[in-house]
């Protein structure tokens, strides 16, 4: 497989800016702005002890990262990237990686940290389709669009034919949960958009329906996460 050329904003020619798009409620897209911008913000919706992470804390560095990076190999999409700590990981580590996120404070963010950021839906037509080697679904974002399935295999069309997923996980017990779910500041609260939740013991059934293989779930400190081969 030939070596994607990275030029400024491009991948192998094509731009990565994107065109701009709304969020999945009136209001998201600012909220969350304001929590990439280190205001409080809690994700409100979710049943009590299902607790993500604090949408403000994503900009440093969280317990597990480099773990999670450990299972990434070759180029690499990193699927609602936000702020791109992640994403500025990969890089470091030599990937050429893409970061791909619907929040322009969060490609803005990616981008100030010198790495390519596309402002695009992950379900809409995305550069080197089919070529990627790993996709990073990290800090819950399993759970975009609330239907997990659904998003696994869009994952799967991404991947080149021996590619995998890295996907994080909620702790196990937690099962398959789906809500509408609100973004909240101090000042502001988002209209409700669709979020999951998918526990470990979920991700068998998840991965195998989506046509991935046997997953290799993974456990570093409070941090649950599942590496799914394609094609094997």
């Amino acid at each position: 497989m030939s070596r994607p050329r990275i030029d400024g904003h491009r991948i192998d020619g094509h731009r990565v800016e994107g065109r701009r798009v709304e969020g999945p409620g009136a209001g998201f897209t600012d909220v969350f702005a304001s929590a990439l911008r280190g205001e409080a913000c809690r994700l409100l919706g979710l049943p009590p002890g299902v607790t993500p992470w604090p949408l403000d804390a994503w900009r440093s560095p969280v317990e597990g990262d480099v773990a999670l990076a450990d299972q990434c190999v070759g180029t690499c999409v990193d699927l609602g990237c936000g702020p791109g700590r992640l994403t500025e990981l990969l890089a470091l580590r030599g990937h050429v990686v893409l970061g791909v996120d619907l929040v322009p404070e969060a490609v803005f963010q990616t981008r100030d940290r010198g790495v390519a950021a596309l402002l695009r839906d992950l379900f809409e037509p995305l550069p080197r389709e089919g070529h990627w080697q790993t996709a990073l679904l990290a800090d819950g974002n399993i759970g975009i669009g609330g239907d997990p399935l659904t998003l696994l295999r869009r994952v799967a069309e991404l991947l080149a034919p021996h590619g995998r997923a890295v996907v994080d996980l909620a702790p196990p017990g937690t099962g398959v949960l789906t809500r509408q779910v609100w973004l909240e500041t101090d000042a502001h609260r988002s209209a409700p958009f669709p979020w999951a939740v998918v526990g470990v013991e979920a991700i068998w059934s998840l991965a195998w329906s989506a046509g991935f293989g046997e997953p290799r779930v993974h456990r570093y400190g409070q941090r649950w996460y599942a590496v799914l081969p394609k094609g094997i």
